[in-house]
């Protein structure tokens, strides 16, 4: 498992747009999930639509921040990869403060979906900043 994680660092080293569009992809899909949950149910998740709504709109938000680097940002890349990467992390900070918060009205279902989420951006935060350090580290080893 761990020889997988750094095969992946090392290929998204060296292709880090791959890294936005990864992300770019994961955010829109969350953004998508959010919504259509917000919208078609509610009542199976806990959540207040409102929130759901609040958080698909950030989603979209770094979807957006995500594909633009991917389309649009050739140079420079470690600033923006930990931009998002503590963006994402903020993400999961408010998305576990909103659990607490919404515990005694939410549902399993929707502590699970919380939850994984969590976990699954909190391992893309892991690889993006390993990504950053790595191209950080060749670009002072090839000067």
């Amino acid at each position: 498992m761990i020889k997988k994680v750094k095969d992946i660092i090392y290929y998204l080293t060296e292709k880090p747009e791959i890294l936005f569009l990864t992300d770019s992809l994961g955010a829109m899909l969350t953004a998508f999930i959010l919504f259509v949950l917000s919208r078609n149910f509610n009542e199976y998740i806990g959540m207040p639509i409102i929130v759901l709504t609040y958080l698909s709109v950030i989603a979209a938000c770094f979807s957006i921040y995500s594909i633009a680097c991917y389309f649009f940002l050739k140079e420079n890349r470690i600033s923006s990869i930990i931009a998002i990467s503590v963006s994402n992390l903020l993400y999961c900070v408010l998305t576990i403060g909103l659990i607490i918060v919404y515990h005694p009205i939410l549902t399993i279902a929707g502590i699970t979906y919380f939850s994984m989420e969590t976990i699954v951006i909190c391992g893309l935060v892991f690889i993006e900043l390993k990504v950053a350090s790595e191209i950080n580290k060749n670009r002072f080893a090839n000067n």
